[in-house]
């Protein structure tokens, strides 16, 4: 069968000689002080993360998969065991992009596209906590990426109607991704603040009976100041325009998705001001979700916030969790060692866009990741492995 993206970075002469001392689990501590590194001696000084120059453990979920994934020193990106960097192909998984979905665009873009993605299981868990207060399951999706929240909808049985996207690489795969939707009108390149393409976007509705979702992550950063009115902030403009294709288009509902920290800018101001503008167009605004990943099947430590609005006055509720350490009633999160133990072994600065193997699958999740079952079959799997006196649940 084919694998597409399994290519590990390269490691310089100096990267590989601190590989080399770091363990699974360890990170910068681990590595030796006579080895010569600038950056090393600033982070000793002042303490840092203990995820610089990280490795991973097979029998936990990675931390944060972010868009330098390729480089040793941004987070815990070498690999459990092999003696490299994660490939592309694994940083996916722990995304949750199944193996049938192919980046395209230089390297640097793929890592982005990875990095910047809404991971697909999280993003399914609230696509079907929200199917039932919908009549239409049809969606846009804004600021689409290379289309990670797009998945998860579609994972729930949406139809993706249109979206929109201003990076071409990203749009690339996201069009090459989903070309059994595409055409000339609803796939649409551009800027969203550029009005000939909002307005492609919003009359994209004329072509059909009613969108059911607008889905979407627009940057907020502006709003750690000033908040949207603020007409100097280009930021700002982003979530402006987000809320004027919501409130052209009228969807039954929208979801919002964005960062933690959106919840405590300017002491919670900020967020009021994000609601404010979605009441004023008519919106019920439910209470953010705020997401672990790997409570949803995503084998990542990744935190997200969504915000929820809809025409109907609804309350709706966050999705339950389906994985937890915490709960014994619940699969522990996936691991590693689920996402990626099964995938060929590489060496540094190796792999290909496209190789043949006749990889296996070690895990139920790499059974969903190969298209092997859907994610139903997955959990009932994940359930399963649960104590007796919990298999029923």
């Amino acid at each position: 069968m084919k694998l597409y993206n399994h290519i590990s970075p390269r490691l310089s002469d100096l990267e590989w000689e601190m590989a080399k001392h770091i363990p699974a689990g360890g990170n910068w501590q681990n590595i030796p002080v006579h080895i010569p590194s600038k950056r090393l001696e600033q982070i000793r000084k002042s303490g840092g993360r203990t995820t610089y120059y990280g490795r991973l453990l097979y029998d936990k979920p990675s931390f944060t998969i972010t868009t330098y994934f390729n480089r040793l020193g941004n987070s815990s990106n070498l690999h459990p065991e092999q003696q490299r960097m994660i490939s592309i192909r694994e940083g996916a998984r722990l995304q949750s992009f199944r193996d049938s979905f192919v980046f395209y665009g230089s390297k640097t873009s793929q890592y982005k596209q990875i990095g910047n993605a809404v991971p697909t299981l999280l993003a399914r868990a609230v696509a079907e906590t929200i199917k039932p207060y919908l009549k239409n399951k049809t969606f846009i999706d804004l600021f689409s990426g290379a289309g990670g929240m797009s998945e998860g909808f579609l994972m729930e049985d949406y139809k993706l109607v249109a979206s929109n996207e201003i990076e071409k690489h990203y749009f690339e795969t996201y069009k090459r991704n989903h070309s059994s939707i595409f055409n000339s009108d609803n796939l649409i390149l551009g800027s969203i603040t550029d009005e000939n393409i909002k307005e492609k976007v919003i009359n994209f509705k004329n072509n059909i009976a009613k969108v059911g979702l607008v889905i979407g992550g627009p940057p907020c950063q502006g709003f750690s100041y000033a908040g949207w009115r603020n007409p100097n902030d280009t930021r700002n403009q982003l979530f402006q325009d987000f809320v004027d294709v919501v409130d052209s288009v009228k969807p039954e509902a929208f979801v919002m998705e964005n960062v933690p920290g959106i919840l405590t800018m300017r002491k919670g101001e900020a967020l009021n001001e994000i609601i404010e503008s979605f009441e004023k167009i008519g919106y019920k605004v439910n209470k953010p979700f705020k997401l672990s990943a790997e409570n949803y099947g995503v084998p990542q430590r990744r935190k997200r916030v969504f915000i929820v609005g809809t025409l109907i006055d609804f309350n709706i509720e966050a999705p339950e969790k389906l994985f937890s350490l915490d709960d014994d009633n619940l699969p522990n999160p996936i691991t590693v060692r689920d996402a990626i133990g099964g995938l060929p072994e590489l060496k540094t600065d190796s792999g290909e866009f496209e190789i043949q193997s006749e990889y296996k699958s070690t895990s139920p999740y790499e059974c969903l990741m190969m298209g092997e079952i859907d994610f139903k079959e997955f959990y009932s799997k994940c359930l399963q492995s649960l104590p007796i006196a919990f298999s029923n649940v």
